[in-house]
């Protein structure tokens, strides 16, 4: 996936930049990260983050025990402080200033096995940073991912099959004549749809009741209706870069010339995703509704959040085991406890294919 000029440090940048300007969606690239720190953090808060660090070691971890060429380096910031820390409005401070200044670090960057740095400080030089391969964003979700696609396409043929039951109800005798005569134009698209376009199918559900074959037939509307939303209903797991955050990765693209890529990592699998994919699947309408949309996040603030199909990335490690999971407990200044959820162990499975594919030189 990375061409020979990306992995010379050549035009990958620029074509990135390309990309960028190129965009349907309004992308600040010269975006200033501010705001005031917050004074607490919660439960879900601390869980997520430690969630986030379990999948980033996990990865390195897959990476670095598997008989790959490449080194697995953590990079992004690991610290461990929280909103209500002694500190932490400095430490968010220097951070929105990072993020100003460079762009956002990846969590993990990937070099040849030799030419990795010696020691931390190393990462803190940026001809270093520039002979990285690779620069990966890991993101953890909180799913099974096999187990979501087989209760997705359950879901899928049961709306389906009640789909065909219902237009084959309602074309019977006495409702077809009577929905003919009422609304000529939804009878004709029943009578053409199928369960393999019901997906595509809309139309405005018209309550009649001046009789009970009416009353019944506009039952069986509505209740097709309903159906017909299930499948219009997102079914996928997703990538989801933020608007903002897509900005700040081309910062450090820009400054760092290093290909960048997205890894989703769920409780028993993950997948990869160039970035350059990322901004190219997202620049064709034509993809939008089957493999990404474009949201208001509520969990993000309300940030608009692209949501990219995950299967439009390759599962880069098949296999995951579970880790053990424990409560741990911290006490805030004024004596209010939090409770959250730690993660340790568990073990990933590089797919060799997919890896030496994905990071082939």
């Amino acid at each position: 996936m990375i061409d020979e000029n990306a992995t010379a440090h050549g035009g990958y940048r620029d074509e990135i930049a390309r990309l960028i300007d190129s965009f349907p969606l309004p992308i600040d690239k010269d975006i200033v990260v501010e705001g005031h720190p917050p004074t607490s953090a919660n439960s879900e808060f601390l869980t997520n983050k430690e969630q986030g660090d379990w999948a980033e070691r996990l990865v390195v971890k897959a990476v670095n025990e598997a008989d790959v060429d490449l080194v697995a380096i953590p990079y992004g910031r690991s610290d461990s402080i929280a909103a209500g820390d002694d500190g932490f409005p400095e430490f968010y401070r220097a951070y929105q200033q990072e993020l100003n200044a460079i762009g956002k670090k990846p969590d993990v960057l990937l070099f040849r096995r030799g030419e990795e740095p010696g020691d931390a400080d190393g990462l803190e030089s940026p001809e270093v940073v520039s002979r990285a391969v690779a620069a990966i964003e890991v993101r953890s979700s909180s799913f099974l991912c096999g187990r979501y696609k087989s209760a997705m396409a359950e879901r899928i043929a049961v709306a389906e099959r009640r789909c065909v039951e219902l237009r084959d109800a309602i074309l019977g005798e006495p409702y077809g004549d009577l929905l003919n005569e009422k609304n000529p134009v939804v009878y004709g698209l029943l009578k053409e749809a199928s369960a393999d376009t019901f997906r595509e199918l809309t139309f405005r559900a018209v309550s009649w009741s001046s009789s009970e074959e009416l009353r019944t037939l506009s039952a069986m509307m509505k209740e097709l209706k309903a159906n017909i939303a299930l499948l219009h209903k997102r079914d996928y797991l997703s990538i989801t870069p933020k608007l903002e955050d897509i900005a700040l990765v081309n910062r450090w693209i820009s400054r760092f010339n290093v290909p960048h890529f997205y890894l989703q990592v769920f409780f028993d699998r993950a997948y990869v995703l160039p970035f350059k994919s990322i901004l190219t699947l997202c620049s064709d309408p034509r993809r939008e509704g089957r493999e990404f949309s474009v949201e208001r996040d509520v969990k993000n603030q309300g940030k608009t959040t692209i949501k990219i199909n995950v299967d439009v990335g390759e599962p880069i490690i098949g296999r995951i085991d579970m880790p053990s999971h424990f409560s741990a407990m911290k006490e805030l200044d004024r004596g209010r406890l939090l409770f959250y959820v730690k993660f340790d162990g568990g073990q990933g499975y590089i797919d060799m294919d997919v890896f030496r594919k994905t990071f082939a030189r």
